[in-house]
């Protein structure tokens, strides 16, 4: 997850969710969420809400009045309303779209200057290909019979099922943008992640569609804005044609960047009128921003972000891309530590995977081998040393199998390790190496235990996400890229794509940018890889 440059965080600040003190083993405060520890021993039931945002409803709400479960859904509406370019120009009229596969030709520049509010393609033959406005997606599906059952996300506590919709994607019948007035901007920001020119590729492409011509990528994330060293990229299909059969990002990435009043200068020098920004969620935080001065500024400008986060860790989202490449990419780092431990004497393979907050990577990547005995996840408490703690569960592994597999994630139990107090140029704190840290514990365990451990560590992280992107993937690359485009010609600003209960949908950003979105300890899939694994409580 990348975070906003320290320029634009005195701008905007994200809303933090509501915290607990000294839950999870990193020693960080992290999101709450309902616990049920059963194993080996009595069910110990903790009364929390499943997420920042459903406490601070429980709070608000009261469900003493007959009307709340209607007052909740008129609030939900309201916060998950997406803006609109209409907002700010209440007389900006839309015209008939000009995406229309019927139509085989391109948009040509007569045509474009031909049509008017009531005419649109020179064909008689009608298109069923658009989404209607009033379309919703529901955001939750599981209606769960109580707050007990596992990864409930409960609104009060009878666990009283409330429908909660956002807006489908998709293309429009009407936009509100000409396209031979469109001058778009692409730009990537944050780290590396699988997609990416996947991304801007299907974006140009669509663009193209549509009838617009300029087109530009921005280079180097938000400081290609400002920084006169930096030369912006004309984008065109024939420029990006090929780019997704490699990875990384044609326009490159960086952290940090200028100050939202620079970056929203620049776009006015520029005539940018469309912005497509890809990155995680402090790269959405700027991407908020920038429409918020858009707004103050009243320039007809829409503002479009896609996630970006190869630790799945964006709200609402069924998952984001890059995530499932960098599980496949991981059974290979994984795989060859299973081959060392198993070849060796006494063998252990320790792998460190991506996720400061969110173990979404180690867990899947756990599940897809079938091959860890122990994965470490920030958001579960554990300890090293003790009667439950790992070295002790890895001597009963090394005498009963005679090897052990460990995946850990970058951020689990940060507690153990010394503060760097070193911050990159997001703000980012620079976390020491846990999966080092870890090495050197089981070395010195069984040292003093006068027994052997030939620990090898394997650390994948820039492999995996330099690669390019899997079929599954470039398929949600693909779609996530043409919804964003569609999003922008009809009008929303300040919103994100990304997936939901397996449809595409548009959410406000600030929605989606809250807090990480983090594993339930709780959840079915957690406890499905504790059963494939086999380990203990380690507390």
């Amino acid at each position: 997850m990348d975070t906003l440059s320290p320029a634009i965080a005195a701008t905007f600040a994200p809303p933090l969710p509501s915290k607990s003190t000294s839950l999870f083993a990193g020693g960080v405060s992290q999101v709450r969420f309902p616990r049920t520890l059963t194993r080996g021993r009595k069910s110990e039931r903790v009364s929390l809400s499943v997420c920042a945002k459903s406490e601070k409803a429980s709070e608000e709400i009261d469900l003493s009045d007959p009307e709340w479960k209607t007052k909740f859904q008129e609030d939900f509406q309201q916060r998950f309303n997406l803006p609109h370019l209409t907002d700010v120009f209440k007389d900006l009229k839309p015209i008939p779209s000009t995406f229309c596969l019927k139509m085989r030709s391109p948009v040509s520049k007569d045509f474009a200057g031909s049509y008017d509010s009531t005419s649109g393609y020179p064909s008689d033959e009608k298109w069923d290909g658009y989404i209607n406005n009033n379309d919703r997606v529901l955001l939750k599906v599981i209606h769960y019979s109580s707050p007990s059952s596992a990864g409930a996300e409960c609104i009060d506590p009878d666990c009283t099922w409330v429908e909660q919709w956002v807006h489908r994607a998709g293309p429009r019948e009407e936009i509100y943008f000409r396209p031979e007035e469109v001058n778009a901007a692409i730009v990537t920001c944050g780290g590396l992640c699988p997609g990416l020119n996947d991304v801007i590729r299907q974006i140009v492409i669509t663009l193209d569609i549509y009838g617009v011509k300029n087109i530009v990528g921005i280079p180097f994330g938000y400081r290609g804005f400002t920084d006169k060293g930096l030369t912006e990229m004309p984008l065109t299909r024939k420029v990006v044609q090929n780019i997704h059969l490699s990875g990384g990002s044609l326009l490159g990435v960086s952290r940090g960047g200028p100050s939202v009043r620079e970056i929203v200068d620049s776009m006015e020098e520029r005539g940018t009128n469309m912005l497509f920004v890809l990155g995680g969620n402090g790269t959405h935080a700027g991407a908020e921003a920038i429409h918020n001065e858009c707004r103050k500024r009243r320039m007809k400008v829409a503002v479009v972000g896609v996630p970006k986060t190869i630790d799945n860790d964006i709200l609402l989202m069924d998952k984001t891309f890059g995530f499932d490449t960098a599980v496949e990419e991981a059974q290979r780092a994984i795989n060859s530590a299973y081959i060392e431990a198993h070849s060796a004497y006494r063998g252990v393979g320790l792998v460190k995977l991506m996720g400061r907050s969110s173990g979404f990577i180690a867990m899947h990547a756990s599940l897809a081998s079938g091959q860890v005995d122990i994965c470490l996840i920030p958001e579960v408490p554990f300890h090293i040393h003790g009667p439950h703690g790992i070295l002790r569960h890895l001597e009963y592994l090394l005498d009963t199998k005679g090897s052990a597999v460990i995946c850990v994630a970058e951020g689990a139990a940060l507690n153990l390790l010394e503060n760097t107090n070193a911050t990159d140029a997001s703000g980012n704190a620079v976390l020491g190496d846990i999966g080092v840290h870890i090495q050197k514990e089981i070395k010195k365990h069984f040292k003093e235990l006068g027994t052997s451990a030939d620990v090898k560590y394997i650390d994948p992280t820039y492999m995996i996400r330099a690669v390019r992107a899997n079929a599954s993937d470039g398929i949600l690359c693909t779609v996530l890229g043409q919804n964003a485009v569609h999003g922008a010609f009809a009008g929303f600003s300040g919103i994100s794509v990304g997936l939901c209960n397996t449809h595409y949908a548009y959410f406000p950003i600030p929605e989606v940018i809250k807090y990480p979105r983090l594993v339930d300890p709780n959840s079915r899939m957690w406890h499905r890889c504790l059963t494939s694994t086999g380990q203990p409580d380690f507390i």
